[in-house]
């Protein structure tokens, strides 16, 4: 695939262009700040652009800004959020808009070579993906009254993995139940949520977004 890279770690930016690159792909551009990666993404069109949270000038957002951007300008163009922090208003943001080819990881979960690879895939493929303790601090308790208590450990289980991306026969596997226990676990879900399947919403983003922590 064709891959840019923005992080203001040259290290960082090396490392990856190496790895990349030993594994078949191509990294078209690897800039250091926002305003590069935005003139990269026109220029260049990839498959899949992985941006650092903070960068130059005043490294504190310019990252996921420049993420939804991408998102907004060029909606072809997979994103995958490579941070050391979990900013969740903006994590929201990623999920509420269209949830093809988005992730989200973090660098110090990130321990597998092999792992961040296929999570790169599955973003080109359309997927996506987000690291669990995203996905744990997204469904934060906002309420005196937890919605999430009324999941079973199986379902929340299953939640946690619709969230990372998978779909129900990838999920069916990982837990060594049938598709169908895996659609009635879904179904259960979003009933327990409150969530009604109304045209034009998934229910799937709507049940890590419902309690998010604004």
């Amino acid at each position: 695939m064709r891959v840019i890279l923005a992080d203001d770690s040259v290290l960082l930016r090396e490392g990856l262009s190496r790895l990349l690159e030993d594994a078949g792909h191509q990294v078209v551009a690897a800039v250091g700040d926002a305003s590069a990666l935005l003139a990269a993404v026109s220029r260049d069109q990839p498959d899949v652009a992985v941006v650092d949270v903070r960068m130059p000038p005043t490294h504190t957002d310019e990252g996921l800004r420049a993420a939804l951007e991408i998102r907004d300008r060029w909606p072809g163009v997979g994103v995958l959020v490579l941070s050391q922090y979990v900013e969740k208003p903006y994590a929201a943001k990623l999920l509420a808009g269209a949830t093809e080819s988005v992730g989200y990881l973090l660098k110090d979960r990130v321990t597998e070579v092999a792992e961040f690879l296929d999570s790169l895939e599955r973003i080109r493929e359309g997927g996506t993906v987000f690291d669990p303790e995203v996905v744990r601090q997204l469904l934060a308790r906002t309420t005196h009254v937890d919605p999430l208590s009324r999941l079973t450990g199986r379902e929340a289980e299953v939640l946690r993995h619709l969230a990372q991306g998978f779909v129900n026969a990838a999920i069916a596997e990982r837990l060594h139940v049938s598709l169908s226990t895996v659609e009635k676990h879904v179904n259960a879900i979003f009933d327990k949520l409150g969530l009604l399947n109304t045209p034009g919403y998934s229910r799937r983003v709507l049940a890590i977004l419902r309690y998010l922590d604004e």
